[in-house]
């Protein structure tokens, strides 16, 4: 196996410890579109040999998009190195391999055509019956591509982000449209891959997902870092936010309860209230002192539950727009 040389680190990082021997580095990357939209605001990471890393981000602005990583676009400040290139370059394009959301491909072609057919543009592409495995394809690979199911597309195009047999691998929600049980065999393959070397940025609206798959969950909010960590440690973050209780820690708390979200809003440690079908679910900070105000302010709450937060809680804990009451 070729030995991966050691990039120097960035001279600032939003990331605590950076891996040795990086396979993608990213140094003070800015990315604002034509529009105004900041995407990226002065990130910086380096990726290692056999990580899955996950970038997550709010939706209702701009998705992280790692575009600017596989060469499809240039980061407006900063600089990206793939394998110690540009990926822009073919050094680095013929390592690289990206998976889009919902890509388009010829639909007259049949499914081993495409995979042969991206085989062909590299020099050491991985065998065709080892694609066919890995991206479950073996029993339509004589089929149209136009004939196949939204997940089966799916398969198809992971396929052919697998066809060069890359060092680096961008994965842009790859299991939309697939079931439970094909969401689960395709995260099987994923940590093979890993476990085979390869690495793997992934972005997905699946929080599960980066649960599950990630070593290392980048948290974006508005461009910027706003958690980074193992997807523990992203769960944890909350007990860290501003007059939150270090031996507590994040909570959720649910309640059947009369009161107004705006009198929920101003009760110490909640960050997030939100109601659903008569029951409110609130984050807190400081969940002894949440309850006893719940409880001294409604003597009629009734339903109570409290519990750890999941991966979906400490990111919207993390990218809530709710600023800091005024002192």
């Amino acid at each position: 196996m070729t030995a991966v040389p050691k990039y120097p680190e960035p001279a600032t990082s939003p990331i605590a410890a950076e891996p040795v021997g990086a396979v993608a580095l990213l140094n003070n990357i800015t990315k604002r579109y034509a529009n105004g939209v900041l995407a990226l605001d002065s990130l910086s990471l380096a990726i290692g040999r056999s990580e899955i890393v996950a970038l997550l981000g709010r939706t209702e602005r701009v998705r992280p998009q790692p575009s600017s990583c596989h060469g499809l676009s240039s980061p407006t400040v900063g600089t990206v190195r793939i394998v110690g290139a540009d990926p822009r370059q073919t050094a680095a394009r013929l390592r690289t391999g990206v998976m889009l959301q919902m890509g388009k491909a010829p639909e007259m072609l049949r499914v081993r055509e495409h995979i042969e057919l991206f085989r062909g543009y590299y020099p050491n592409p991985m065998l065709y019956r080892d694609i066919l495995e890995v991206a479950g394809l073996e029993a339509i690979e004589a089929r149209m591509f136009g004939q196949l199911s939204d997940g089966q597309k799916q398969r198809v195009l992971f396929a052919l982000a697998l066809a060069g047999d890359p060092d680096l691998i961008f994965l842009d929600e790859p299991t939309v449209g697939f079931d439970i049980h094909a969401r689960r065999g395709m995260w099987a393959q994923i940590r093979s891959l890993a476990a085979r070397g390869k690495t793997v940025l992934l972005t997905t609206h699946y929080l599960e997902e980066a649960d599950a798959l990630a070593h290392r969950i980048i948290v974006i909010n508005k461009g910027r870092v706003v958690g980074a960590g193992t997807p523990t440690e992203i769960k944890s973050l909350g007990s860290r936010a501003p007059g939150a209780s270090a031996s507590h820690g994040l909570k959720i708390i649910r309640c059947a309860t009369t009161l107004p979200t705006l009198s929920l809003l101003s009760i110490p440690g909640v960050i997030r209230a939100q109601n659903n079908d008569n029951l409110v679910t609130l984050t807190s900070t400081q969940p002894e002192s949440t309850l006893r105000e719940l409880l001294a302010l409604d003597q009629t709450l009734h339903s109570l539950e409290v519990r750890s937060p999941a991966l979906e809680d400490a990111f919207l804990a993390l990218t809530s727009q709710r600023q800091s009451p005024p002192l």
